[in-house]
């Protein structure tokens, strides 16, 4: 008599470790192709923005001698050259994008199943594509303001107009800067996990991250207080130079909350809304 070896009942299976899942959310992530391709547009168009600016500054450079340089340095034009807002637009806007499409494109394919079938923990999967999107894009927005401060300053350099990031004020930026893309990440995963269809997804994002902070000023209590706490406002209190307090002003300590409370409540928001959705 032959016995056929059955699989364990799913009650005694081990449960899957949050290390081993977060390891598959690593390999689905450096798997895709359109993964480094992403990454590498967003590099390029950020270090188009910022060292073309500098170029176009050194280009047409107007000063004549040192007294009109050490003006320039301290005026806080090189750290503003460092990395401009244009450039942390197109940030905001493609890390967005790639964070929403961490959960969408698997809604997209129906690979989702197949996810939710090998792991059903669905709050251990969101919780691990959280964690390897911010290690993974924090990393990458660091390099990347790394790079775009020594290339400005190494252009500036050249009209000895250049700052190290010991002078004041390039340390945060260039910080500010870097967790700026972990920050838009973890929010476009957080509308996506809410929504999960693509283009009103990317339309959500585009909205929260771009227009919002566009239509929000500080002319009006309310509506200064909502603009202080997205995340492109408060992006730019921590690049501003010499940052002259408006009628609404706030601190650089508030704009870095905004920082942490959009990262954590948005990672949450993912976890907890694929728990009471059916799929």
């Amino acid at each position: 008599m032959t016995y056929a070896p059955t699989a364990p009942p799913a009650e005694l299976r081990p449960r899957a470790r949050f290390r081993d899942v977060a390891a598959a959310e690593w390999i689905k992530t450096r798997s895709l192709r359109s993964t480094p391709i992403a990454y590498a547009t967003t590099a390029f168009a950020v270090l188009a923005f910022n060292l073309g600016t500098a170029y176009d500054s050194v280009s047409h450079w107007s000063a004549r001698n040192a007294a009109d340089t050490a003006a320039f340095i301290g005026d806080g034009i090189p750290l503003q050259h460092a990395y401009n807002g244009n450039a942390a637009l197109v940030l905001m806007l493609a890390l967005g994008a790639l964070g929403a499409f961490t959960i969408v494109g698997e809604y997209a394919t129906g690979t989702i199943r197949t996810t939710f079938a090998a792991v059903p923990a669905r709050s251990s999967v969101l919780g691990a594509k959280a964690a390897v999107l911010a290690l993974v894009s924090t990393v990458f927005g660091l390099l990347l303001a790394l790079a775009s401060f020594y290339g400005t300053q190494a252009i500036l350099g050249t009209k000895g107009a250049g700052i190290g990031l010991g002078d004041p004020g390039a340390l945060r930026i260039v910080l500010a800067s870097a967790l700026l893309a972990p920050v838009s990440a973890l929010a476009g995963l957080a509308l996506g996990a809410l929504i999960r269809h693509t283009a009103t997804t990317m339309i959500a994002v585009v909205t929260v991250l771009l227009m919002l902070p566009i239509v929000l000023t500080d002319g009006r209590y309310l509506s200064a207080l909502l603009g202080h706490a997205l995340p492109y406002q408060a992006w730019l209190r921590l690049a501003e130079p010499h940052y002259v307090s408006p009628q609404f002003g706030w601190t650089q300590s508030g704009a870095w909350t905004v920082y942490a409370v959009w990262a954590l409540v948005s990672a949450a928001v993912a976890v907890v809304s694929v728990r009471r959705r059916d799929q």
